[in-house]
């Protein structure tokens, strides 16, 4: 009877309604459910994430909310998530309450991503345990709880000095005030509110982040800390889980037998995310740069990204002879598949916490151009503690491409970096191997909520 009990705990995923925060929240998911756990996950109607065959096992709720799609597009991701939350806050206790009441008192413990705070009013009202999970790294996660803290007169003021750009952070080396995670989504008042929100673990029991020790431990160390919870690292997700993509848009796989016909380590993949937007003068910087490079280059352009066009139409005739030699263009790419590929020797990206993630568990270098976000925080790692990067900062110039490209694919820096990018791919693997410390953590996170008994 008690197996049978054990067997029917309930964990509730409330992820944020954006590809990044999606799909390590569904990786997620995936352990947990190959840990015993039955898996409801409670979306808003933004969420295009489905009871697909990959999560027939999962239990999926919608949420209404009075925000409209071009609610979303008017205020930008940051103002939105703000107005969200205290909208959903009275429809996810009714979630709740319908949950308990239908399923009965089996609910292990709700799993909320760190930007849907109005998660723990209803956790809080039913005195469920609840954790926080945040989908970027451990060092943007600090980052956000110093920049809270700080004042936000000082804190805008600093922000707008073009001289403190290039200075370090105070207590945050080696990221300077130009690395801080700032958006472009957004001003700095509204961004220093909702870091307030987001670093305030309220009533959590603890706290998971999908990062390694091997990657983070100084800021694992730190917010563990200062925040006085358990902090477990169980990344990287998408190892860790085994679990598929869960892509919000379609995938363009005949990019891998393309692939098939190139040499080992020759390949540029681009991609630059599921937000990023580019200027017809940078995408044409671009184009020249990777064809002066001599490189062949796969080049994800998601449709959407160019302003005022809905994919490459509103470029000029000069971009298609640019790429169409060495280049092959999709909408989406299946990204794993394509970072596994022998003939990938780079990957450009935007550097959100997904695609670090998944380049460097593959073992290979990147160009980092990062927007928004802990973006920066990412690339900075990437090319000055990991050395696996190079980060282009600044006007984008095909000079600095064609330089950045030849780097990492052609010259003896790229070799290094490639050796780099290998020995922490291992590394990583390892940390996920039994009794290693992400294995261990999930362990230990499993056991407390598996077998705590609810009041």
């Amino acid at each position: 009877m008690e197996a049978k009990r054990v067997k029917k705990r309930r964990i509730v995923l409330v992820p944020v309604p954006a590809q990044g925060h999606v799909t390590p929240m569904m990786h997620l998911g995936k352990a947990l459910y190959a840990k015993g756990f039955s898996i409801t996950v409670v979306l808003t109607q933004y969420n295009r994430v489905s009871s697909s065959k990959d999560f027939s096992d999962f239990h999926f709720l919608t949420i209404p909310c009075s925000l409209t799609e071009s609610d979303l597009h008017t205020l930008g991701p940051l103002k939105f998530l703000m107005k969200l939350n205290p909208i959903c806050e009275s429809s996810f206790k009714n979630c709740l309450s319908n949950l308990l009441e239908e399923q009965g008192n089996d609910i292990a413990c709700v799993v909320y991503d760190e930007y849907m705070y109005f998660s723990q009013a209803a956790v809080k009202e039913f005195q469920l345990p609840s954790v926080v999970f945040s989908t970027t790294s451990a060092t943007a996660f600090v980052c956000r709880c110093v920049l809270a803290r700080v004042n936000a007169e000082s804190f805008i003021k600093d922000m707008k000095d073009l001289e403190a750009q290039d200075k370090v952070f105070p207590g945050l080396h080696p990221l300077r005030y130009k690395d801080l995670p700032t958006s472009v989504f957004g001003s700095l008042e509204s961004l220093h509110k909702m870091y307030c929100e987001v670093s305030n673990v309220r009533t959590a029991s603890a706290v998971i982040i999908n990062t390694a020790s091997c990657l983070e431990s100084s800021s694992l160390a730190w917010l563990q800390r200062e925040l006085q919870l358990p902090v477990y690292p169980i990344g990287p997700l998408h190892i860790a889980a085994s679990a598929p993509c869960s892509s919000l848009l379609e995938e363009d796989r005949s990019c891998i037998e393309w692939l098939d016909k190139k040499k080992p380590s020759s390949v540029v993949y681009i991609s630059l995310g599921s937000l990023a937007l580019m200027e017809t003068k940078d995408m044409l910087e671009m184009a020249w740069g990777l064809s002066n490079s001599n490189q062949p280059f796969l080049w994800a352009i998601r449709p959407g990204s160019i302003p005022i066009s809905e994919w490459t139409e509103s470029l000029p005739e000069e971009f298609s002879k640019l790429v169409s030699e060495r280049g092959y263009i999709v909408k989406w790419a299946p990204q794993m598949e394509v970072l596994r590929h022998p003939s990938v020797g780079a990957f450009w990206s935007h550097c959100g916490w997904n695609s670090t993630l998944e380049s460097i568990g593959e073992g290979v270098p990147m160009i980092c151009r990062p927007f928004t976000g802990d973006q920066r925080v990412n690339a900075r790692y990437l090319e000055s503690v990991w050395r696996i990067g190079v980060l282009l900062e600044g006007e984008l110039e095909k000079e600095t491409v064609e330089r950045a490209v030849k780097m990492l694919i052609v010259d003896k820096e790229g070799e290094d970096m490639r050796k780099r990018a290998i020995d922490l791919k291992e590394k990583l693997e390892a940390s996920l191997g039994s009794g290693d410390l992400s294995c261990s953590s999930l362990d230990e996170l499993v056991n407390f909520y598996k077998y705590k008994i609810l009041k």
